[in-house]
């Protein structure tokens, strides 16, 4: 992995349109040299990468939906399993990103700006959904960590860049009120997204501190089910909201629990530990569900155990 060819302003792709089977090609290595020096002397590539990028329609033929997740550094979660850096490595991380871009059946990517400026000037995002992360502010471990300011993308940042949809994390604890500032903000988002006619993904958790401080998220099927509740019904209009959620810590629950809401939804992967398969056995079994419609997949996909990237995205992709 030592050539690599990183896609400037200079590239003379053409953008525009709505085709579904673009497949870009990975880059066999990330050159972080060309990456800066364009960052540095020609700020302007990214948008007009940007503009160039070929879209395509959130959903493709088969009505599913096979996302890549990456917006973990930018609340500084950056361990994956007892590797408390692994993804702070960003060469690496944009490598892996590339890889799994590239796999048969993986539709797109959400990401933080600065990641997805890095796959825009990569030329990894034509013919991909690109999602935007927009509430990074609560930061893993901070005391404010509830309060989760809108720190990344805005509505009309998706719109200008034509990404395709945006993501944003909602953690209720009922015992701080930083969770109201959380609420009343991802109303504000979703009428914000609504008005452009952009898709936003909610991803709702009932969270408590534990007696150590640190987070929680409830994963039983009463707190999956109030979690729905609440996030269906934030602003002004459901018409472009999606749902981003967990698998229930019992898997035989998810078909009651998704009866809470006509939304459609995503399943989210979060961190597997070495049971992948383990993982794959839940999320195939609820993705049989009338109102799931695909995978948001970040860590599991991108750091497995076994260190092959291809094959666990080929696996998630298989399961759809």
């Amino acid at each position: 992995m030592r050539a690599g060819r990183v896609h400037g302003a200079a590239d003379d792709r053409t953008g525009g349109g709505t085709a579904a089977s673009v497949t870009p090609a990975a880059p066999k290595s990330v050159d972080v040299g060309e990456l800066v020096r364009l960052r540095a002397q020609q700020p302007e590539a990214i948008a007009e990468a940007a503009a160039r990028r070929t879209r395509r329609p959130l959903l493709g033929d088969s009505g599913r939906l096979m996302i890549v997740a990456a917006d973990h550094p930018a609340r500084g979660a950056l361990g994956v399993g007892d590797r408390k850096f692994a993804m702070a490595n960003r060469a690496d991380l944009l490598e892996r990103l590339c890889l799994a871009l590239s796999r048969p059946g993986v539709d797109g990517v959400l990401a933080t700006a600065d990641i997805l400026d890095d796959l825009l000037l990569l030329g990894a995002l034509d013919g991909k959904v690109v999602m935007g992360s927009m509430n990074r502010g609560g930061l893993q471990g901070a005391s404010f960590e509830l309060d989760d300011r809108f720190t990344g993308h805005r509505a009309e940042d998706i719109e200008r860049l034509g990404f395709d949809a945006g993501k944003l994390l909602l953690r209720i604890d009922y015992d701080d009120p930083g969770s109201l500032t959380t609420l009343e903000s991802t109303a504000r988002a979703i009428d914000d997204m609504a008005a452009r006619r952009l898709p936003l993904f909610v991803e709702p958790f009932i969270s408590r501190r534990t007696d150590d401080g640190r987070l929680k998220n409830d994963l039983s099927a009463e707190a999956v089910t109030k979690s729905i509740a609440i996030a269906s019904g934030l602003g002004g209009t459901s018409a472009y909201t999606w749902l981003k959620l967990p698998v229930t810590e019992n898997p035989d629950d998810m078909a009651e629990v998704m009866e809470t809401s006509t939304l459609p939804a995503v399943l989210l992967g979060g961190e597997v530990g070495d049971d992948q398969d383990g993982a794959y056995e839940k999320w195939r079994g609820a993705l049989q569900l009338p109102t799931v419609r695909g995978l948001v997949v970040g860590r599991s996909l991108l750091y497995p155990a076994d260190g092959d990237v291809a094959a666990a995205v080929d696996t998630a992709v298989g399961l759809l």
